[in-house]
This record gives structure tokens, sequence and C-alpha cells, in this order.
């Protein structure tokens, strides 16, 4: 599509959310140079780069990336919701991860850590195999989806997020509506998601993040949830796309 509409000379927006070029590093050991060249050749002849958040918006200027502009995410809070912790029969807390288990996500470092309770992951990936014969103890699920899913991140204690390169992390969000604190490092994507709400802790001690948001009562996180509406996604969206006439 993007050559059709060079080639016609019609103008188009592109949007950045995956960052791989930390993707390639993780995996391939690729200069993060390199790919980011490649990448903002791409997205230089648009008119509009929509990035979800301000810290990816930052990191992409100081790249040489230009027309960036804004497009957050939603959240459906009516599926994703606070329900009774009864699903699991496991010592509590259950520290709940939801994702692909690849190893850019860096859910080793989740299950690395000596937690209290329960390790219940949701999610498939290339690393499933591997992490499931070399942590035991911690309970891999697969992929759920719609209720299944909602009912999972409903009965978990603490929600923890591993990850480093995401832009944004849904997650996070299904996570909070569901009345769930977010435990993360300090990185792009966690920063933007709980700002100052008091939703989650943020720390490079993964392992202290979860501890103390433990603490943190689900009206707060359902709160910040809150604050992430389909509508206003859909208004960035909209004013993000360029008529052609």
């Amino acid at each position: 599509m993007r050559r059709h509409c060079l080639r016609r000379r019609l103008p188009f927006s592109t949007s950045f959310h995956t960052r791989f070029p930390e993707y390639i590093q993780a995996r391939w050991r690729v200069p993060l140079a390199w790919s980011y060249r490649f990448v903002r050749a791409f997205h230089a002849p648009a008119t509009h780069v929509m990035v979800a958040t301000g810290s990816i918006e930052q990191e992409l200027v100081a790249r040489g990336f230009r027309n960036i502009s804004r497009w957050t995410r939603g959240v459906d809070t009516g599926l994703f919701r606070p329900r009774p912790k009864n699903l699991y029969a496991l010592p509590r807390p259950v520290s709940l991860y939801v994702g692909r288990i690849a190893v850019e996500k860096s859910v080793e470092d989740f299950l690395r850590l000596d937690l209290p309770g329960s390790k219940v992951l949701i999610g498939d990936g290339p690393m499933r195999t591997v992490l499931e014969q070399r942590y035991p103890q911690a309970r891999f699920l697969g992929a759920k989806v719609g209720e299944d899913l909602a009912l999972h991140y409903a009965a978990a204690d603490v929600f923890v997020f591993p990850s480093r390169t995401d832009t944004f992390g849904l997650v996070l969000l299904e996570a909070l509506a569901s009345g769930v604190p977010v435990a993360a490092y300090p990185v792009p994507g966690p920063l933007d998601v709980l700002g100052n709400s008091g939703a989650g802790c943020l720390d490079e001690d993964l392992g202290a993040a979860v501890v103390n948001a433990l603490a943190v009562p689900a009206e707060t996180c359902r709160a910040r949830a809150e604050a992430f509406s389909w509508d206003n996604s859909v208004r960035q969206f909209l004013a993000n796309v360029t008529p052609v006439r």
C-alpha cells in the first residue's frame, strides 16, 4: 500500500507500534542504528507517523523521525473488570504474565524472581517449551481470549510486565481495568500507561516492584484504566488521516 500511494502521489499515514529494531537486536544482535535507518526510511514519506505515547515520540524524534502524531489506545472496561478471585486453586499471591513468550519480552526476568505465592503465564511463543522445562514451578496455561482471558486477569493479585521493548502494552490496560496492579520496569510503555496514577510500581528491581504493587487498591487500578477510552483513540486516529480528493 505504501508503494501504491508513493507511485500515485497519494498522502498516507503510518503507525509505529512495534519496536522491530529492538526485537532484531535481541534475537540476532544487529546494531540498532542499522535497523532504525531502514525503519526511518520506511516512515519518512508519511504525512503522519502515529505513536501511542510521549516516551516513544521522544525516542523517535531523537532518532530523526518526522511528522509524528499521537494515537493512544483504549480498553474494553466491560469485558475487563474486577471479579471474584476464585479461579486459581494456587498459593497466593498470584503473579500473572500475559503476552507472547519470546526473548524480546524478557519473560525470564519474571520467572527468575524469588516471589511468594504462584506464577501464572498466559500466552504462547517460541520460548514456551524451553521455559516450561527450565521453570517447572510456574504455571504455563497457553493462549486465552475473550471472557476466558478476562477471568484470568481478574483472578490475579499482581500483573508482571517484564518487557523493555514494547511501545505501549495493551495488556497493562487490561490488567488495570480488571483491578490488578502492575509491576514493571521504568521504561516506555509502563511509564506512559501508569504515569503518576499510583496504579502500580515501576522499579529496576522487578521483584521489589511486584511486592510493592500488591499493596495498590483495585479501585486505583480501575480508575486509571477508565482514563483510556476508545472514543478518544478513534478521534485521534481520524485526525491523523489525510483525505484523498
